[in-house]
């Protein structure tokens, strides 16, 4: 596979193996492989950064193409990888240089690893360009690291820290509507490092205002729509960096993302 090019996968001591999806079993956490049916997006490669990613172009982009987050050397395992380094988000313009697959998606089994350089480095992963899940050191609050952002708390006890990698393994369940109008709400099961830490989990709203995603100047952000959309990887002008990113899309019938 390209990632396995890029990057090492490694290390295999923090890889845990789940309960079966579908059917088959799920490898969870740092280094696990991409699952029967799941497209890379992330491999360290500009190569593949430019196929499948651009800019989202919301209220607050501040940036252009070509995509100028940085290809860089992985500073704990071999290879490279993708860094959140976009001047036009300096001072935690979030909006301002974020980035968002070229794909959209309704429902989808996702794993994307991240490492924070420094303390209190900021990003977050966007489900649906909708819905933030938390990448911020230090907080541990709704607002925090591994929370679906202000809908749970922290799951901060699953943290490897500054300067490791982590991993969160995500089953994604998007709103369900009739005539237009919302009947069931987004919901996600999520893994942090192999640790489960949300079951079946609702959203409610998107949070952050315009800036922050699809629907977010919808009444507040609880005027969510029926439109899918891509994962979103924001920039807040902190060095967090990405690898071995992929993505299944899914067919999620019954209101259950729990694997």
């Amino acid at each position: 596979m390209n990632n396995i090019k890029h990057h090492s996968l490694i290390p295999l001591c923090l890889t845990v193996l789940a309960a079966p999806l579908n059917g088959s079993a799920q490898q969870l956490g740092v280094g696990a492989k991409p699952i029967p049916g799941a497209e890379v997006i992330i491999d360290g490669s500009r190569k593949l950064l430019d196929e499948k990613w651009t800019y989202w172009e919301g209220p607050g982009f501040k940036s252009s193409l070509p995509i100028k987050w940085q290809i860089v050397d992985d500073p704990v395992d071999k290879g490279t990888v993708v860094m959140t380094d976009d001047r036009a988000a300096d001072g935690g313009k979030y909006g301002a240089a974020d980035i968002v697959t070229k794909k959209a998606y309704h429902d989808f089994r996702l794993h994307i690893e991240f490492l924070v350089m420094k303390p209190g480095g900021n990003s977050g992963v966007y489900l649906q360009n909708r819905y933030e899940i938390q990448v911020l050191d230090g907080d541990k609050t709704k607002h925090g690291m591994g929370a679906v952002i202000n809908e749970t708390d922290s799951p901060y006890h699953a943290y490897n820290g500054v300067g490791k990698w982590n991993a969160y393994d995500i089953v994604f369940r998007a709103a369900r509507f009739k005539e237009g109008k919302r009947e069931e709400k987004a919901m996600v099961t999520m893994y942090f490092n192999g640790v489960k830490v949300h079951t079946n989990q609702t959203i409610n709203q998107v949070w952050g205002g315009a800036n922050s995603g699809i629907d977010g100047g919808n009444d507040g952000g609880k005027g969510i729509t029926d439109k899918p959309g891509g994962l979103k990887l924001q920039c807040e002008g902190h060095d967090v960096r990405y690898r071995n990113t992929w993505i299944k899309e899914l067919d999620l019938k019954d209101p259950n993302t729990d694997f």
